[in-house]
């Protein structure tokens, strides 16, 4: 078994197609198909179901896959360290964050990072702060950015508290309480909100707040992209609460500071078992240690 053929079965999983996992890879389909075939017959099962119209995992393939990743993240790790033991930061790193992160300007963090290490893969993937940290346990990601209410924190990974900070409300320029300078959680529950969705980290924070005050409220619109419920919101269909700190990158609305507001902690967040060799280095950057 051969760490190219793993990476061959991983490309056609994730395009269920033999032609776009070879365009991914580099290589001719013939290639690619040949060696998957001999995976299959030293493993003495099909991996795949292929037919004219589509490819699919087969059950033996689906149990196959987990430990193929495993394994491939293992070898670039391995790879990773060595290259680490005389002075090169190689690999891969993926980082997770909320998409109202504002402790850190991520995109001025990456940047630099790049410069200083050309040879490591990037990637981003932006969800939920429980997602996220879930994905650093499975080891998906390397590191995330999360933000939580102060009643919860990070458990099952290793974690840094980056920023503390309250929520503003936001609403549409024309809305009857753009024109105040402050506004309490009692007369915001008259209203109709945009927020994220039930049961969500970012979502809790409000909800409790709102119930420690004895206060029920409208949440008629569920949205899971920040700059989408903005959208929702400078068009007049409710208002919202979000991080004063990252209010302002925000379009089109009013904030306004709220009395009895309730606050978030962001968090920094990296496996218990330790990290990769691009993982340190962009910690260090951010002066995390």
């Amino acid at each position: 078994m051969e760490l190219q053929q793993l990476r061959y079965v991983l490309a056609v999983a994730e395009t269920n197609s033999f032609t776009q996992a070879a365009r991914r890879c580099l290589v001719v389909q013939s290639a690619l198909s040949h060696q998957i075939a001999r995976l299959e017959r030293e493993l003495g099962t099909r991996l795949f179901e292929r037919t004219s119209r589509r490819v699919r995992l087969t059950p033996a393939g689906t149990a196959f896959l987990p430990a193929a990743r495993q394994c491939l993240d293992a070898a670039d790790r391995a790879a990773a360290e060595a290259a680490a033991a005389v002075g090169e930061i190689r690999g891969r790193l993926a980082v997770g964050l909320i998409p109202t992160v504002a402790a850190v300007d991520i995109p001025a963090a990456l940047g630099t990072f790049r410069e200083q290490h050309p040879d490591v893969r990037i990637s981003l993937r932006v969800g939920a702060s429980e997602d996220l940290v879930e994905q650093v346990k499975e080891g998906s990601i390397e590191l995330a950015f999360l933000g939580l209410p102060t009643t919860a924190r990070p458990t099952g990974v290793e974690a840094r508290e980056l920023a503390r900070d309250r929520l503003v409300a936001v609403v549409a320029p024309d809305h009857p309480l753009a024109g105040q300078a402050t506004v309490s959680l009692r007369r915001l529950s008259k209203e109709v909100f945009v927020d994220l969705p039930a049961r969500t980290a970012g979502r809790a924070q409000t909800d409790q707040a709102f119930q420690a005050a004895g206060l029920d409220r409208d949440v008629a619109f569920e949205v899971t992209s920040a700059d989408f419920m903005a959208r929702l919101i400078a068009a007049g269909l409710g208002v919202g609460l979000f991080a004063s700190s990252y209010a302002p990158q925000l379009t089109g609305v009013i904030t306004i500071e709220v009395t009895d507001a309730p606050a978030r902690i962001e968090y920094v967040v990296w496996s218990p078992t330790g990290r990769t060799p691009a993982a340190t280095a962009f910690l260090t950057l951010l002066d995390i240690r």
